[in-house]
């Protein structure tokens, strides 16, 4: 592996010393990075989502691994699809190092633990329909790299979001997406930059994932969970624009059906 560059010293000094206005143009500056390493992991993150569409549609199912912040990247991500676009909870999961508990509070040497990813992912019987996504700035913790490891040994799809270049992490994955933001604006703090590049394309994998499944119909999401009034306000203005009903009987339609894609669905079929 090349040098960790997640650890190499920040471009900035001094930063207590730095006024409030400097220390967020300078923050901003950095930020202005990501978008361009992101991008060029592009090619193979079509490559990935390819594959897991292939294993979702025969009933497979996508796990992100991931410690600290990257595991509660994954988990957010993972947590976040089911209200949005309507697939089972239990079709995206999200592992962290340490259990849940770790989402709020570090969980001492949970990471360090090789065993530790796959034993997490036991109960919920992996196969080989599956996919397995490891998440690791620095691409060398070990519960991600055991994790992966087992789960292609078990013939799992692999894939890995990392930040350094050529990382163990990602020699244990299938298909490696590595967005290289360079160093932190405070000197190894990945849950900066690194943190970005993870959430940006965790969104771009697992949304575009979502809409080559089918959970999207023109840009709307018909599948969403109508779990609070906003959904709800949200679902009645689509069901109203597609079907020209007046609001109060989109609204009704909409609740009666509970779904936003069954109400349209039900309203077309009269």
């Amino acid at each position: 592996m090349e040098k960790r560059i997640t650890e190499q010293s920040s471009e900035y000094d001094n930063l207590p010393e730095m006024s409030t206005h400097d220390l967020l143009v300078a923050i901003n500056r950095e930020d202005a990075h990501v978008h361009e390493a992101v991008r060029k992991a592009i090619p193979t993150m079509e490559q990935l989502v390819e594959r897991i569409v292939e294993r979702m549609r025969r009933g497979g199912r996508l796990f992100y691994i991931g410690a600290g912040t990257s595991g509660r990247l994954g988990v957010t991500d993972a947590s976040e699809l089911p209200p949005t676009f309507g697939i089972p909870f239990d079709r995206v999961i999200g592992l962290i190092a340490g259990g849940d508990g770790a989402l709020r509070r570090a969980v001492e040497h949970a990471e360090d633990d090789l065993q530790g990813a796959w034993r997490d992912m036991t109960p919920y019987h992996p196969t080989a329909d599956d996919a397995l996504v490891g998440i690791a700035a620095s691409g060398t913790t070990p519960y991600v790299i055991g994790g992966l490891r087992e789960a292609r040994r078990h013939g799992l799809l692999t894939g890995a979001v990392v930040c350094n270049p050529r990382s163990p992490v990602a020699a244990e994955a299938d298909y490696a997406l590595e967005a290289v933001v360079g160093p932190e604006f405070v000197t190894g703090s990945t849950r900066m930059k690194a943190g970005t590049a993870q959430k940006m394309m965790l969104n771009m994998l697992s949304t575009t994932v979502m809409i080559r499944l089918g959970r999207v119909e023109g840009n709307r999401m018909v599948n969403m969970q109508l779990t609070n009034n906003k959904l709800v306000d949200r679902g009645t203005r689509m069901v109203a624009q597609t079907t020209s009903l007046p609001e109060e009987e989109a609204r009704g339609a909409l609740l009666r059906w509970g779904s936003v894609k069954r109400a349209i669905e039900e309203l077309k079929s009269r």
